[in-house]
């Protein structure tokens, strides 16, 4: 009977990679159909934007935009401290990725008047990898609660769900890579707007029955996927089977050229696979990208690199963006040239991270800036390797 539930969870994964193939094979013949067909429109493919439902007017989306902007969760980078309290040994038994079951649970925040705000929550266990029991001993986290409950504490805003980026072992050594997948969203962030905002946290996990502590660990709040569309004057558009040319160009090739300097392959546009979508009024699809612990900057020991990509470890590289010629390519790279100094000032400024990961970090960091001043290397690895079918 034990192996009943490793064996629900191949089958969705042997489930999950069919639909994956079938989702590729299908782009691939619609990209070979417009290779063949140069004088059709792409507007004769089904279009990916969401015509029926009505748009706001300018000045609502800019009163949306200030609202997602100011949220008292990402206002600051300060530490933040909390006490979640919940009956863990259940929590953690939840391990099939398609379980929507949740648990009632406490949430301890300090509220604005710097007393401590208890806000009835209700917790879910998250993700896929992470989720399995062989990968991580503690599950990745989703809370959700009622805002009128939140007011005054940090959570208080629109969004009513959020994201928990959790230890998966309760060592220091698995809480370092919680730093450093926190500093990978940083990174990106110096890079562009158009991407996911990220506070770090100390939290505090307590058994609701007993009262007494499980752990305490380094956490991650992610940002609330329609906060970030807000941020952009858009919406979330969560259709399947984006194309390259379907999305805003300079968005995409500077997150592809981010997921390159961390060593990150682990996504695809087409299937939605760590990628969220935002569409604005005028139809522009925004792609911004999530969820990097499978890159080589960070390197936790279950993150391996697909097997169709040719690649022994994620700490190779390999340039999976769309492409560009290398006179395309430079102002994008001028960009990153630009925030050197700021990207690698994270690793230095950000505190219990181990000198060994920082020097590691900085290292690898630092192989992707002294490529990328070399235009034979350029050409060798951004340019005549790019993505011309399907991403």
């Amino acid at each position: 009977m034990a192996a009943l539930p490793a064996m629900r969870i191949s089958r969705t994964k042997a489930l999950s990679r069919v639909l994956l193939l079938v989702l590729t094979a299908a782009a691939v013949m619609t990209t070979e159909y417009l290779a063949q067909n140069p004088s059709t429109s792409v507007n004769t493919i089904p279009p990916f934007a969401k015509l029926i439902d009505p748009w706001p007017n300018a000045d609502v989306l800019r009163a949306r935009r200030v609202d997602a902007e100011g949220r008292a969760l990402f206002r600051t980078a300060d530490l933040l401290s909390f006490t979640l309290k919940a009956e863990f040994s259940e929590v953690n038994k939840d391990r099939d990725p398609n379980s929507t079951k949740t648990y009632p649970a406490t949430l301890e925040i300090a509220g604005a008047s710097g007393s401590t705000v208890s806000v009835p929550i209700q917790l879910a266990a998250r993700g896929h990898l992470r989720r399995m029991s062989r990968t991580c001993d503690f599950v990745p986290l989703r809370i959700e609660f009622d805002q009128n409950a939140a007011r005054g504490t940090p959570l208080e805003g629109r969004a009513n769900r959020l994201k928990i980026v959790t230890h998966c072992r309760d060592s220091k050594e698995h809480e370092q890579f919680v730093l450093r997948e926190y500093l990978a969203y940083k990174m990106l962030n110096l890079i562009t707007p158009r991407s996911f905002r990220a506070r770090l946290a100390k939290a505090t996990y307590a058994d609701s029955k007993t009262g007494k502590t499980v752990t305490t660990r380094y956490a991650t709040f992610l940002e609330d996927d329609d906060d970030v569309a807000r941020r952009l004057e858009g919406r979330i558009n969560d259709r399947q089977g984006a194309l390259l040319h379907h999305v805003d160009t300079e968005t995409l090739t500077q997150i592809m050229v981010f997921a390159f300097m961390i060593g990150n392959t682990d996504f695809s546009l087409y299937a939605l696979h760590n990628m969220r979508i935002v569409q604005t009024p005028s139809g522009v699809l925004y792609p911004v990208a999530y969820d990097f612990d499978f890159s080589g900057l960070v390197r936790p020991p279950y993150a391996i690199p697909g097997r169709s990509l040719g690649l022994k470890s994620v700490t190779q590289r390999l340039y999976r963006g769309p492409c560009r010629t290398q006179e395309q390519i430079a102002p994008v790279l001028e960009t990153f040239r630009a925030k050197k100094a700021d990207i690698l000032n994270t690793l230095q400024s950000q505190p219990d991270l181990n000198p060994q990961v920082r020097g590691e970090m900085k290292g690898f960091l630092n192989e992707f800036f002294s490529l990328i001043d070399r235009p034979r290397s350029v050409k060798q690895f951004l340019v005549d390797t790019c993505t011309k079918g399907v991403l």
